[in-house]
């Protein structure tokens, strides 16, 4: 299958934790972090570090909004998708399982953002 890009990130987003599958080609690492202000940051600067070409989301609840405008502020891509719009990992659920199939569909290009209006209009 064609890959769209080479070094993304599938972002599993929750209340309280972020679960991250960095995928670089055919090579993943898993991070986890905290929803605060500082472990976003932190994980932002991992991913710029990593030279992250795009992040994406599922559009859960209210939780990817901090985690999409800190990706924004930090000069990261990023896509929020519809739940919907993607069809669930094979096998057992869990948030390792999750973020690594948004990577996989995310780096072969079959992932179609959701509309976020400019931050102008969000605040």
């Amino acid at each position: 299958m064609e890959v769209l890009y080479e070094r993304c990130c599938g972002l599993d987003v929750h209340k309280k934790e972020i679960v991250a599958c960095l995928r670089i080609e055919s090579e993943e690492e898993i991070r986890r972090y905290g929803c605060s202000t500082p472990e976003l940051l932190e994980m932002a600067d991992w991913l710029l570090e990593s030279e992250c070409e795009m992040t994406a989301m599922e559009s859960t609840s209210a939780y990817w909004k901090p985690v999409y405008n800190m990706c924004e502020a930090c000069g990261l891509d990023a896509m929020v998708v519809n739940a919907r719009h993607m069809k669930n990992v094979p096998g057992k659920k869990t948030d390792v399982n999750d973020a690594q199939w948004i990577a996989d569909l995310l780096q072969h290009g079959l992932l179609q953002p959701g509309f976020i209006p400019p931050k102008s209009q969000r605040e």
